[in-house]
């Protein structure tokens, strides 16, 4: 891991300190505001959708602990950690509502034009020209929307010039001049036929064929909900229709144009008739233009559009001070940690203060290659998560431990006692550590912002647990059950079967009990009292043997020689 992280230091922007969160850091605020004609308000309804669909972007772009709230009921406040790139920026600013549109006509690079399936080399003079359908069109793709004066509007707009860089947003029920990213081509759409609002998913996959086989071409898949389901299944009607009539030509009319921003994003020709609601866009996509391409879809339906108001550099909001006093805490909570592992486990104790040493640089590690490969940021929340978690860390040890001490108590060798207890513990871990990590995981999906942060680390932290606990605590266990300390249950160890009250079978040669003293009285009886009654009756059988000349009772055990 640390290999991996030297190396993504040395040859990229890794860094060897995980990226902080907008509390602990400061970034970049952008607040929103509403475009709204005369006396019109947003409504609530209107601007919690707005938030969640912005909320929704700026995950997408890999953004992690960004904060995006409400400002006097109508404004949108973004605040992101650190200096926003400029990938991140578009995806909030671009707040125009995503809509259908059919193609009237398109243009191609060289400039030339087709409209109505025809080409035309000039455009014609734009003086005195009709500008109101003199027919009044029967759907989004009647040629009678086609008026002199929009024609001549479409023929001679220039794509390329600065102001029609974004087409002015026109009423729904308008054609609409527009060019697609590139502003190498040219479209003349009709009127709005479905929103954005009206798909529910859309995501980025390899094509099948009808019997689910992989075609190795990237699709974009969109999902509608009703009533754009309906109105889709009827707009695929009539422009599968028109492809079928141009008997293999190509004519713009066929195509159905996703506008994002003034832009049209996609164009395709459709090939068949929709009725179930799930289209998918097929073409020359790379996966990465895929997925581009099914975000604008999915994060671009805002019922809304907004404005930027203002954009700024802010401070962070809690600064060094609070961060130094989480770690305090979180070192606090350690010494005590150790302090009770030692005073209960001895120098045992010492493998648990490893493990936890192990896993905290486990968890650095994986949170700086989190912060250079995925963008994440640690918060104040998050370091709550580490902290908390250096309790539920310490909990897998003590069930180990104490599992090891009753097999010792049960008569079992040192080795013998540590692989029994182990396989008797890790049930018990593995049921804790998925409840954990179940609770993790449904509080990262749940939440928003900095609880995330906190579910996160919890989650991670929890795994990383696990891994200890398997990979380094029971080998250690394993290697210090066969070093003479240990096995012959020395007691510093922790593993003495004085204290223990344990009826010890291990390799090693205990005191008598006609040589115990009375400082070792209590612990006989302690041992006595957890004899099983096996043991016992195996006790009483050998004294009887010997004419009752050793008596087992309540205050007295009996150990044999190993």
């Amino acid at each position: 891991m640390f290999g991996g992280l030297a190396a993504a230091t040395a040859f990229d922007d890794a860094t060897w300190q995980p990226k902080l969160a907008l509390d602990l850091e400061g970034g970049t605020q952008i607040i929103l505001a509403p475009k709204l004609e005369g006396d019109k308000q947003i409504t609530q309804e209107q601007l919690a959708q707005a938030v969640s669909i912005i909320r929704q972007r700026v995950d997408a772009s890999g953004v992690s602990e960004a904060e995006v709230n409400t400002q006097g009921g109508r404004n949108i406040v973004v605040s992101i950690p650190g200096k926003a790139d400029e990938e991140t920026r578009n995806r909030i600013e671009s707040s125009a509502k995503l809509q259908f549109r059919a193609v009237l006509g398109a243009s191609d690079p060289s400039t030339s034009q087709v409209i109505d399936g025809q080409e035309v080399p000039n455009p014609p003079a734009t003086d005195d020209l009709e500008s109101t359908p003199t027919v009044k069109p029967t759907d989004g793709s009647d040629m009678n929307w086609l008026t002199p004066h929009l024609e001549a509007e479409f023929l001679s707009y220039d794509c390329k010039a600065k102001e029609n860089a974004n087409a002015e947003e026109k009423p729904a029920d308008q054609p609409l001049i527009a060019c697609d990213t590139d502003g190498n081509i040219r479209y003349l759409l009709g009127p709005v036929e479905l929103g954005g609002d009206s798909i529910t998913d859309a995501s980025a996959g390899m094509r099948a064929t009808s019997t689910g086989a992989s075609t190795g071409e990237w699709a974009v898949n969109i999902t509608l909900k009703n009533p754009g389901k309906d109105a889709f299944t009827e707009v695929s009607k009539r422009l599968y229709a028109i492809n079928q009539a141009a008997a293999g030509q190509q004519d713009p009319r066929s195509q159905f144009a996703f506008v994002l921003d003034g832009q049209v994003i996609s164009a395709p020709t459709m090939q068949g008739i929709i009725t179930d609601g799930k289209p998918s866009i097929s073409g020359n996509f790379t996966q990465e233009s895929a997925k581009s391409l099914a975000d604008q879809l999915k994060y671009g339906a805002l019922p809304i559009s907004f404005t930027v108001q203002s954009s700024d550099e802010i401070s962070a909001t809690l600064g060094a001070s609070q961060l130094q006093g989480g770690l305090l805490a979180g070192l606090i909570g350690l010494i005590l940690v150790v302090i009770y592992t030692l005073f209960q486990y001895r120098l045992l104790g010492f493998v648990t203060i490893l493990s936890l040493v192990v896993a905290g640089l486990l968890t650095y590690g994986s949170i700086a290659l989190f912060s250079w490969s995925n963008g994440y940021r640690l918060s104040l929340a998050g370091v709550a998560g580490i902290i908390v978690a250096i309790g539920f860390t310490a909990d897998s040890f003590i069930v180990y431990f104490e599992r090891i001490r009753d097999e010792l108590r049960d008569g079992r060798g040192l080795e013998s006692a540590v692989e029994a207890g182990w396989k008797r513990a890790k049930r018990t871990i593995y049921a804790s550590k998925g409840v954990n990590l179940l609770a993790a995981v449904v509080l990262y999906v749940m939440a928003v912002g900095n609880v995330r942060g906190f579910a996160f680390t919890l989650g991670l932290t929890t795994v990383i647990d696990v891994l200890v606990v398997v990979l380094f605590t029971h080998p250690m266990l394993q290697l210090l059950a066969r070093t003479r300390f240990f096995s012959s249950g020395h007691p510093l160890s922790g593993l003495d079967p004085q204290a223990l009250g344990a009826v010890y079978r291990g390799r090693a040669q205990f005191r008598a009990p006609e040589l115990a003293t009375k400082k070792t009285a209590g612990a006989s009886r302690e041992a006595a009292k957890r004899q099983t009654i096996a043991e016992r009756k195996a006790a009483e059988a050998e004294a009887a043997s010997h004419g009752g000349s050793e008596r087992v009772g309540a205050g007295s055990s009996s150990e044999k020689d190993s």
